[in-house]
């Protein structure tokens, strides 16, 4: 079923001056610990949150949503759920999305061939709340100020206050929200912010009324109204906007707790030497489009690649620390990719030969080291290489069936484990395996895994997590909601070990897996690991919040049987209006 296709004219869309009514790393890394009462004021309503993955192009000439269409196949991964896209030549603005992956959305020349422009932005989005519903599928659009669509990766902490904050007095409108997104709510924050920075412009200028603002007016007001968001905003937000007037901006809050990386690259048009620019959740989405990396974005950065096709950037946090999520390096990013100067697949093979150390103090009797595919094997490879034992492929993956982890619902990724794997009896038959896995998180998958493996004739089975046991939520954009769900919850690891039914089971230890991290990039003096170690690096959660969290989690609302809700469903599928 096709999505809704809407065509923006923005013909009016710019400001004017017509007035509108009116430490030390061992003792800080692990960030503020979990103690109740502490930062947040009241208990917080549940919001959609997302691992999602983004991107941005801006090209000299020539359509943008063939590179945007091949950057999002680069970062399926990332989310399955929907996808969208916008395009523009800054006159029109052009928008498509709706439920499914990337080549069901954009399944064909002559969709793509309706989003015409030479910028645009992309998005693919799993959300961990509530529904699969598509009008929450991003980018995400407001008219005033200027014109903007946003799509973000992360999750905002103080979704209700803002809104609060957005539908009342302290507003410059009494905004109207569509959905119950914290994406939406963090565009509306932005777009208050410009309209209240440009108001202070007309009256510390004294600009006369009805005459435009000039570009780089309009700039600096964009950018001090990003300082503005970064004071208001908790959480974690790496977002890409397209905004009239201005550009294609990129911006990252203050912790840089979720990726996003800038590259470039340089063409000849007309005799001139032009450079084109793109955004990404992850750098694997340059490569296969031509450009190359130039470097992460900095904690609390802004940057703009105006109209015209000049980069400027602004730093608008007063206090950035880089604290970036470990869990991309362990599982949510791919190992072709470099993150925050920290190459994934470098990072993955230490967790391996970290964990090699330990399987040797256990003394198992081990004869081969299988990884459970994809993401275990740069650790297993170096893992059997330290311990010097075969590494043998011993689970065949049906590639077409999703990650378990990115389904939504508890009994189809049940059902997904059978049809995903397949043991086979030629690697395993009369042998004592040690499977490794990049994360033991709910432990069906590998409860089911331990079967298998026995089934095809394994003697012994043990298992190596390559991250530590994950025990408390996950706050900033990872579908981590309840800890209800957790293996490790409330258990020993011999406990873990006989309720997955393995002979032995070892995980990462926490203390090496941060010095992994530390010794890639020593400019990082913590990273985000409150999965692992329940330390929140914004420092606003507190146990109201927590069990908030907990009563409202990702699976509540989809074990009651609510279904996934169609764009397609709602109103006109040709709908157009202006801006």
């Amino acid at each position: 079923m096709s999505s809704s296709t809407v065509r923006h004219r923005a013909a009016a869309s710019r400001l004017s001056a017509s007035p509108v009514a009116s430490p030390n790393r061992a003792a800080v890394r692990f960030g503020r610990a979990r103690t109740p009462h502490q930062g947040v004021v009241g208990v917080p309503r549940r919001d959609v949150r997302r691992k999602c993955g983004i991107i941005g192009i801006f090209k000299a000439q020539g359509a943008a949503a063939f590179e945007l269409y091949e950057g999002l196949l680069m970062l399926q991964h990332r989310g399955q759920d929907s996808a969208g896209m916008v395009t523009t030549d800054w006159d029109h603005f052009v928008e498509k999305k709706d439920n499914g992956l990337v080549k069901d959305v954009f399944h064909s020349k002559s969709v793509m061939d309706k989003l015409p422009g030479n910028v645009g932005i992309g998005h693919v989005r799993y959300p961990t709340a509530g529904t699969s519903n598509a009008s929450e599928a991003q980018p995400f659009f407001v008219n005033s100020p200027l014109g903007i669509f946003l799509i973000h990766n992360g999750n905002i902490t103080n979704t209700d206050d803002l809104r609060k904050r957005l539908q009342g007095s302290k507003s410059f409108f009494n905004r109207c929200l569509r959905t119950d997104s914290d994406s939406e709510v963090l565009l509306n924050v932005w777009a208050d912010a410009i309209h209240r920075a440009h108001q202070e412009h007309l009256r510390e200028a004294h600009v006369p009324k009805g005459e435009d603002l000039e570009k780089q007016v309009v700039t600096s007001v964009v950018f001090k109204a990003g300082k503005e968001l970064m004071q208001k905003v908790k959480g974690a937000y790496s977002c890409i906007a397209l905004v009239k007037g201005v550009g294609l901006v990129g911006f990252r809050d203050p912790n840089g707790i979720r990726p996003l990386v800038l590259g470039k690259r340089t063409l000849t048009v007309d005799g001139k030497t032009k450079d084109e620019y793109i955004f990404a959740s992850e750098d694997c989405a340059f490569g296969p489009i031509g450009y190359e990396r130039v470097r992460d974005v900095k904690p609390g950065e802004m940057i703009i690649v105006t109209e015209s096709g000049d980069l400027v950037s602004s730093m608008c946090a007063e206090e950035p620390e880089l604290t970036p999520c470990i869990f991309e390096y362990i599982y949510l990013s791919r190992p072709d990719s470099v993150l925050n100067d920290i190459s994934v697949y470098k990072f993955q093979l230490e967790l391996g030969r970290k964990l090699a150390k330990q399987i040797t103090t256990e003394g198992w009797d081990v004869d081969i080291v299988v990884p459970v595919p994809d993401g275990a094997r740069p650790a297993a490879i170096e893992l059997s290489s330290q311990l010097g034992l075969p590494y043998r492929e011993g689970l065949v993956k049906n590639r077409y069936v999703g990650r378990t982890f990115i389904m939504p619902e508890q009994h189809l990724r049940e059902l997904s484990v059978r049809r995903k794997l397949n043991a086979m009896s030629a690697v395993f038959k009369g042998q004592k395996v040690l499977l490794v896995d990049d994360s033991i998180i709910r432990g069906t998958t590998m409860t089911q895994i331990v079967e298998m493996v026995r089934r095809a004739g394994a003697k012994e089975v043990y298992l190596a997590s390559a991250s530590p046991p994950v025990r408390h939520p996950n706050v900033y954009g990872v579908d981590m909601p309840s800890t209800k769900e957790f293996i490790a919850t409330n258990q020993t690891v011999d406990q873990i070990r006989e309720d997955l039914g393995a002979d032995g089971l070892v995980y990462q230890d926490l203390e090496d897996m941060y010095e992994i991290g530390f010794g890639m990039n020593p400019q990082i003096q913590k990273f985000d690991g409150a999965c692992f170690d329940g330390c929140y690096v914004t420092g606003n959660i507190d146990e109201d919040y927590l069990d908030q969290l907990e009563r409202d989690g990702r699976g509540t609302a989809r074990r009651r049987g609510q279904h996934v809700k169609s764009l397609s469903s709602e109103g006109n599928p040709n709908m157009q209006f202006s801006i």
